[in-house]
């Protein structure tokens, strides 16, 4: 890497953890009730809405509150898309979403993936966009929060039967942790040049000009001449471009603290007026992690042992900067086929400037490259550079990322749950090893909680590859192909690894927007999301009534050097081990017929 890319990376992390630790310590304020004037606030709301605030669920009550209310929120995603020609804030007049298109967005919203098969600008109208799309990017993060302060509480908890009030714990993740950050982002942005209106899209004239063939004419019609009475062949007019307009930095600013990607514009945060600066390129990415960092901090006060969030989050640091390293690498260094000759007039190993092609010559590979990696370490999906076009190694750094799960940082929520399903794992192996019960933070592993574990964790790899071999062996699936070869086989595998990680990023090369895809896709999401969540919320119920342990001289320490390798062979290990054959039939292949060329 250049030094550059390692200033650009040391200015993020360090950015970051000063920012993500006074945020923890408001996240477990907030979240723990202690804050007075949040309780007054509150109490008018839970008499309005006939809320029980200090009645608290069980596993069993909590989950399936949660499954309701994302269920009525897919219904109401559909409906605004079907009818969205007949509401209201729709100036240029967009016409009703295809049935399989609706379906596929209004899961992909929900389950906090934003998986897009449409042009936003060309497709969803104002009042769409945000009482549909933008709510759900609240709501699919709230989700993620709660379902992890969940299962901290099981940690935390002992001997008792409830894990939280689901109806609190969301209206409080919305109202005070993510609507404040949203406005502050969104009022950065605005400042940097990102839209907020409500106008109409614009018509402007443009400096290039466009030419026109003036057509034959009979022989009784003049011809048409210039000054000087020459017949004239050619005509030259200025070009009219339309030029979207929207309430595009509210979006931004959730679509990104919330890890949910879905873009207003086609081009995502590759388009001018959604990520215009470099400052806006940084504090987007920032946006994508914090939350997730703080998380780490606010778990280690729940469970009052600081240093445990800390373990975690150095875990997930280690695991982002060595894939930041190679998809950095792999970038600048460029297509060998591309390369120039050296003295020998062999190709070099070096293109010229590195690999340029689907990047934003502001952002520059080395911006391109981190934003790749933070946007699918996080299972956020939004993105300033075209994945297609990376090279296979540089490709293939943010496909591993999803297939492990996401849990480098991750998702809201959803990142720490993981690696806490990975931590539990990981003293369980320890626990085989030196032959002693397996304990994490007091409370002892046993079968039900690796049953539960073995389910969450293999979920998304089975739905993955399922699928994948099913779009590969029917012609519905083939036919969205658009690279044939192993390319066109990393694009499917891209595709389906970005669903069940409710990612939303993808290679774009796959024409997805297919009644096939979409319900594949969609299936995909909703199984790769409530897939776990559904088995973490048992985990927390089951941790919750055990009783706590107290540590001895065998227990094995989960804070230090130690635990935190054994937790990172664990993500790797059991990540990879489910991929392998399919990374070989993809970007592995590639990648060596890339190279061999250049021999």
């Amino acid at each position: 890497m250049t030094s550059g890319a390692w200033i650009q990376l040391a200015a993020f992390l360090a950015v970051l953890l000063a920012l993500s630790w006074p945020l923890a310590r408001y996240i477990d304020a907030i979240l723990s009730g202690r804050v007075g004037w949040m309780q007054r606030l509150e109490a008018p709301l839970w008499q309005l809405l006939g809320v029980q605030a200090n009645r608290e669920s069980n596993a069993y009550r909590y989950a399936l509150g949660l499954l309701v209310f994302n269920g009525l929120g897919v219904l109401a995603v559909y409906g605004l898309q079907r009818w969205q020609a007949y509401l209201p804030f729709n100036p240029q007049a967009m016409a009703a979403i295809s049935p399989d298109s609706a379906f596929n967005t209004a899961i992909s919203f929900v389950t906090n993936t934003n998986w897009q098969g449409y042009g936003g600008e060309s497709s969803m109208g104002y009042l769409t966009q945000m009482l549909g799309l933008t709510v759900q990017n609240f709501l699919s993060a709230a989700t993620g929060i709660v379902v992890v302060l969940a299962l901290i509480r099981g940690f935390a908890r002992h001997s008792v039967q409830t894990i939280g009030n689901v109806w609190v714990d969301l209206s409080r993740v919305t109202l005070w942790i993510l609507l404040p950050l949203s406005l502050v982002f969104s009022l950065m942005f605005v400042s940097q040049g990102v839209l907020q209106n409500l106008s109409p899209y614009q018509e402007v004239t443009t400096l290039e000009p466009v030419t026109w063939q003036i057509p034959q004419l009979g022989p009784e019609e003049q011809p048409i001449t210039d000054a000087q009475g020459q017949p004239l062949l050619q005509e030259q007019h200025s070009a009219v471009q339309t030029i979207a307009m929207g309430p595009v930095a509210s979006q931004l600013a959730i679509k990104m603290l919330g890890t949910n990607g879905g873009g207003f514009f086609n081009a995502n945060s590759a388009h001018p007026f959604e990520n215009p600066t470099p400052l806006s390129n940084f504090l987007q990415i920032l946006a994508i992690f914090l939350i997730p960092a703080s998380l780490c901090f606010v778990f280690g006060q729940m469970v009052s042992d600081q240093r445990q969030g800390w373990a975690v989050l150095a875990a997930m640091v280690i695991l982002f900067v060595a894939f930041v390293i190679p998809a950095t690498v792999a970038e600048q260094q460029g297509n060998p086929v591309l390369a120039g000759l050296g003295i020998d007039q062999s190709p070099s190993s070096i293109q010229s400037g590195g690999n340029m092609e689907g990047k934003e010559v502001r952002f520059g590979i080395n911006a391109s490259t981190l934003f790749a990696i933070v946007t699918t370490a996080a299972s956020c999906g939004a993105v300033n550079a075209m994945h297609d076009s990376f090279t296979p190694l540089g490709g293939a750094m943010p496909l591993i990322l999803m297939q492990l799960g996401e849990v480098v940082f991750g998702g809201v929520g959803s990142g720490l749950y993981g690696m806490l399903l990975f931590a539990i794992l990981a003293v369980f192996i320890a626990g085989l090893m030196i032959g002693r019960t397996p304990e994490y933070l007091g409370k002892k592993i046993e079968v039900v909680e690796m049953k539960l574990v073995a389910i969450a964790i293999l979920v998304t790899p089975l739905v993955v590859l399922l699928g994948t071999a099913l779009s590969v062996m029917t012609e519905a699936g083939r036919a969205g192909i658009a690279n044939p070869g192993p390319h066109g086989f990393s694009e499917i595998l891209y595709a389906l690894s970005s669903a069940a990680n409710n990612n939303g990023s993808a290679f774009a090369g796959l024409s997805a927007n297919t009644p096939f895809y979409n319900v594949l896709l969609a299936t995909a999401m909703w199984l790769g999301r409530f897939g776990i969540i559904v088995p973490v919320l048992a985990i927390a119920g089951s941790l919750a009534a055990k009783k706590r342990l107290t540590a001895t001289e065998g227990t094995l320490p989960t804070h230090g050097p130690l635990f935190v390798a054994l937790l990172i062979g664990m993500v790797l290990l059991v990540g990879l081990l489910n991929y392998v054959p399919a990374l070989a039939l993809g970007p592995v292949v590639e990648h060596l017929m890339l190279w061999s060329q250049a021999v």
